[in-house]
C-alpha cells in the first residue's frame, strides 16, 4: 500500500478510501460519515463504468480523483481501502481484486451473490492480511447490543420466537433488485437484514426449516417468510417484502416465558426508533439516540484497518448469513443466487 495506517490501533493517519461504482447510497453510507470524521477518514476518488458518470459524481461529492473503469482504481496507490456498493452479483469480484490489491473492503450487504463466493473473498482477506467488513451498519448503532443484552439476560425468560422483518414498497420492477443476472430478489435485499438481525437475537446459527415465496417471475422473490429454529429451541419468524400486501414493517419482536420486547425501526434508528419491553414488573420503553449508525459503521471500519478491534460483521459473519439466505431459497423451491458474469 501507498500509505501504512500504522501498526497500532489508534493511529492518527487518515484512510483514504475510494468507491465503486456511483452508487446512490454512497453520499449517506460514507461521503457524509467521512465528512464528519474529518482527519480520520477521507473519501479520495471514485470509479464508475461511465468515465463522464464519474467525473459528475465527484465533482457532486468534492471527490478528489475519478477513474474510468475499477481496475484503475484498484491500482491507485494513494487508496488505502475501498467502498463496493455495486450489485449483489458483482460484490465478490470486485472485493476480492481489491484484497488481493492490498486493499481493506467495506463491502455492502449481503457481502456476496452466495455463501461458496462470500467464503473465497474471506480467504482472500485472510490471505492478504486485510480487513473485509459487511456493511451491516445498524449492527454498529448501539440499538443493536442493547436488544441483544436484554435477549441474553434472562430477563425475557425463556426465549420461545424471534421476529424480524424488513417490508417496504419497492414497485420499479426495473429496479436491479429485481434481477436475477445481478443476485438480486427480496431475501437478498430486504431479507439480509431480517435475517441478520434474527441470528442476533436468537443467540446461535439457525436451522431453515421452511420458506415460502412470492414471485415476481421465475426466480426472483418479491417476498419471503421463512421460518428458523436455532439451537436453544427458539423459532424464528422472518418476514421480507418488496411488494406484497405487508406494504411496510421494519422491527423485530422477541416473546419468552417472563416477558416480551419489541423494537422499532431497528435498522435505521437514527431516523427514529423505540425499544418496548414488557415483563411482569412492567413496561418500559428504551431509546439509544439519534447518532447515524453509518457514522459508528464507519468508525468501526477505520478502527479495525489501523489495527483496532476486529469487524463484528466480519467476512465470517457474512458467510454465516448466506448460508441462512442459501437455504431459504433452496427451501422456497428457488435457485441460489450466482455472481454476475460481467
Amino acid at each position: 500500500m501507498g500509505h501504512a495506517l500504522g501498526a497500532a490501533y489508534g493511529a492518527t493517519l487518515t484512510l483514504r478510501l475510494g468507491i465503486f461504482g456511483a452508487a446512490a447510497i454512497a453520499p449517506t453510507a460514507l461521503i457524509a460519515p467521512a465528512r464528519a470524521l474529518a482527519g480520520q477518514v477521507s473519501v479520495t476518488a471514485v470509479a464508475a463504468r461511465s468515465a463522464e458518470r464519474a467525473r459528475a459524481f465527484a465533482a457532486k461529492h468534492g471527490v478528489a480523483r475519478a477513474y474510468d473503469g475499477y481496475d484503475a482504481l484498484i491500482a491507485d496507490p494513494e487508496i488505502d481501502a475501498l467502498y463496493n456498493p455495486l450489485p449483489n452479483g458483482l460484490h465478490g469480484v470486485w472485493t476480492i481484486k481489491a484484497l488481493e490489491a492490498g486493499k481493506h473492503v467495506l463491502c455492502e450487504k449481503p457481502i456476496a451473490a452466495n455463501a461458496d463466493e462470500a467464503q473465497a473473498m474471506v480467504d482472500a482477506a485472510k490471505a492478504n492480511g486485510r480487513v473485509l467488513m459487511e456493511a451491516f451498519h445498524y449492527r454498529y448503532h448501539p440499538l443493536a447490543r442493547r436488544m441483544a443484552d436484554i435477549v441474553a439476560s434472562g430477563e425475557l425468560g425463556t426465549i420461545g420466537e424471534i421476529r424480524t422483518a424488513m417490508c417496504f414498497p419497492l414497485p420499479v420492477f426495473s429496479n436491479i433488485r429485481y434481477n436475477f443476472a445481478l443476485a438480486g430478489g427480496a431475501t437478498m435485499d430486504a431479507g439480509c437484514y431480517a435475517i441478520h438481525m434474527a441470528r442476533l437475537l436468537g443467540g446461535g446459527e439457525p436451522e431453515v426449516l421452511s420458506a415460502n415465496a412470492k414471485l415476481r417471475d421465475a426466480n426472483i422473490d418479491r417476498a419471503m417468510d421463512v421460518t428458523l429454529r436455532f439451537p436453544s429451541g427458539a423459532i424464528g419468524r422472518v418476514v421480507v417484502s418488496m411488494w406484497s400486501m405487508k406494504l411496510l414493517d421494519i422491527s423485530a419482536r422477541v416473546t419468552g416465558s417472563d416477558g416480551e420486547m419489541r423494537v422499532f425501526n431497528p435498522v435505521m434508528p437514527q431516523a427514529y426508533h423505540r425499544l418496548t419491553v414488557r415483563t411482569g414488573k412492567g413496561k418500559r420503553t428504551e431509546n439509544l439516540g439519534r447518532r447515524p449508525s453509518y457514522l459508528y459503521q464507519l468508525e468501526a471500519f477505520a478502527a479495525a484497518c489501523a489495527g483496532g478491534p476486529a469487524p463484528i460483521t466480519s467476512g465470517d459473519d457474512g458467510v454465516a448469513n448466506m448460508k441462512v439466505i442459501d437455504a431459504a431459497y433452496r427451501a422456497a423451491g428457488l435457485p441460489v443466487r450466482q455472481p454476475t458474469r460481467s
